[in-house]
Formats: C-alpha cells, sequence, structure tokens
C-alpha cells in the first residue's frame, strides 16, 4: 500500500510551509570518509557543517553521539527504544509535531533519522534532495541558531516498533536456515564483491544475500525516482517471496535509503539489521562472502 502522507517532502513545499508550527526542521549531517585502506572508519558529527550553514529554523541532530548507544562494539548502534523515544522528546520531537529532516550529503543520513523516527512511531519527512537542493533552488540560509524548545511528552506517549530492526542472531538463523527472510545488502557491488577496499574489518557479503545498492534509488541530482522507476528498480525485491526483506550495509545508513524506497512503492515487511557489516565482519566466526580470497 502506498502511504498516504509521503516519506518525502519538496523544496518548494517546504518553503511554502516555513512558517507551519507543526513542522520542526532537523540537519542530520555526518561525515563519513571514503575508506582508503580496509578497515578504515572515520566519521565526524556534522553539527560543525549546520553551524556553518542550514535551512532557516533547523536544530541539529547529532546522529554519531546523542542518538546512537555508544557503549556498543559498532558506530551508530540504535539505544533502546525508550531511550531513543526519550532523546527525541528532548529535541521537541513528539506526535503533535512533523519533523523535516535533511543533510548536506546525499540523504542517507535523514532516511536513517525518519526510519528511528518510525520505530518509535512518529510520522517525518524527508527533505527530498536534501540542503543540496535546497542550496540550488536560491531558498534562503542561516547561521543564526534556533533555540529549540523542548517537549513535555515521556517515552511512554510513543509507539514503539520493535519488529523495525534485527539483531545479528535473527540474521544468522536467516542465513542457518532456521529463519525466513531475504538478507539484502545496500552497498555497492564492489563492496558486495569485495573488490575495493572496504571500512569494516573483513570484505564480502552475508552469505545468501541479495544486492541493491541503494544509490541507484537517486538520480544525478540526489532526488528520489519517480515510482513508476522505483518499482522496476525494487521488482527483483519485491518479487522474492521470502519475506521480510532484511535490510543491511555497513551501519544501517544505506540500508534506510533503500527502506524509503521500498515504503514509496508500498512495501511494509522490512527490518533493518542495525550492526550491519560493521558488527558482522567483526566476529570471525561468522560467515563472509568475498571475490577476493
Amino acid at each position: 500500500m502506498i502511504p498516504s502522507i509521503s516519506p518525502l517532502i519538496s523544496v518548494d513545499e517546504l518553503f511554502q510551509h516555513q512558517e507551519d508550527p507543526t513542522l520542526a526542521v532537523f540537519d542530520t549531517s555526518v561525515v563519513l570518509h571514503s575508506p582508503q585502506f580496509d578497515g578504515d572508519y572515520r566519521v565526524e558529527s556534522g553539527e560543525t557543517l549546520w553551524r556553518e550553514a542550514h535551512i532557516p529554523t533547523a536544530q541539529h541532530l547529532d546522529l554519531t553521539d546523542d542518538l546512537s548507544d555508544t557503549s556498543a562494539s559498532f558506530s551508530f548502534a540504535l539505544p533502546a527504544m525508550a531511550e531513543l523515544a526519550r532523546r527525541f522528546s528532548a529535541h521537541g520531537i513528539n506526535h503533535h509535531v512533523t519533523p523535516i529532516l535533511y543533510d548536506n550529503s546525499d540523504g542517507f543520513w535523514a532516511a536513517r533519522t525518519w526510519w528511528m523516527l518510525r520505530s518509535i512511531g512518529i510520522t517525518a519527512r524527508i527533505l527530498d534532495g536534501g540542503y543540496q537542493a535546497w542550496k540550488r533552488s536560491g531558498k534562503p540560509i542561516a547561521k543564526q541558531i534556533h533555540s529549540k524548545k523542548l517537549s513535555e511528552i515521556t517515552e511512554k506517549s510513543f509507539n514503539l516498533q520493535h519488529h523495525l530492526w534485527c539483531n545479528r542472531k535473527q540474521v544468522f538463523d536467516i542465513v542457518e536456515g532456521r529463519a525466513q527472510g531475504t538478507l539484502v545488502c545496500a552497498l555497492s557491488k564492489t563492496v558486495f564483491d569485495g573488490t575495493s577496499p572496504t571500512r569494516y574489518s573483513r570484505r564480502g557479503h552475508i552469505p545468501g544475500s541479495l544486492n541493491l545498492p541503494a544509490r541507484t534509488l537517486f538520480d544525478k541530482q540526489g532526488f528520489y525516482r519517480p515510482i513508476t522507476e522505483l518499482k522496476q528498480i525494487l521488482q527483483p525485491l519485491v518479487a522474492h517471496t521470502s519475506s521480510p526483506l532484511i535490510l543491511y550495509c555497513g551501519g544501517g545508513i544505506s540500508a534506510a535509503a533503500l527502506a524509503v524506497g521500498l515504503t514509496l512503492i508500498g512495501q511494509e515487511k522490512i527490518c533493518i539489521y542495525d550492526g550491519s557489516l560493521q558488527e558482522w565482519s567483526a566476529d570471525l566466526d561468522l560467515p563472509l562472502i568475498s571475490q577476493i580470497p
């Protein structure tokens, strides 16, 4: 079923409704550097970029620290659901506002935040094309920091959706044939095949996985492709009979962009493996398939 409220909002629509008190704009930017060698994982908060320039009224959401479980063995680990709800609530996010999410690069960080909010029952929207599309359109840019208003709502008021996330055991059960599901890697073909340097401990993909790079869902300007094109691109996944679709990547980020695309065409049986390859590859007892011996 195609969602009644699109996960996406256009630059023009956001500009026209900037004064709407039920909308709250958030910059979710993160800086993730390209790997120069295997295991080269370098990530930085996007707060500096936000402070330099942002969409007027936008607050910054920190995915590297505030909205992650920093005690976990992998980056961007999802906090416990109730704790996640509390942290979002501290940014004024509740059922009375619609968060509008964007980032400074390719929209993957906004997609991750969108999925996180969805998992606590909050309907958010992603600025299609992100900050770059906003700038290209000539819309106003701000440097003034907008003071945030704290919400009074408690985490008990959120509708937690635990089924939207999968853990390593659930993925391993699928690999071993003890559970149903189709594993889908959202990374590039070269990372999937293990023929290019990886940020993670080992190269390759989880056995039995399909590969559909999340970047194929976007056009050259960084917009999600039209629904008709998305349906054609995602047909190999949609046609697969073993559900749910278990999406993974390096750290549950590209997988979230793929989840947005699937949601846009009406697919609901989707789960993201939060630890993804960063967790999986670090355990030498877990199998990976690579074209590089």
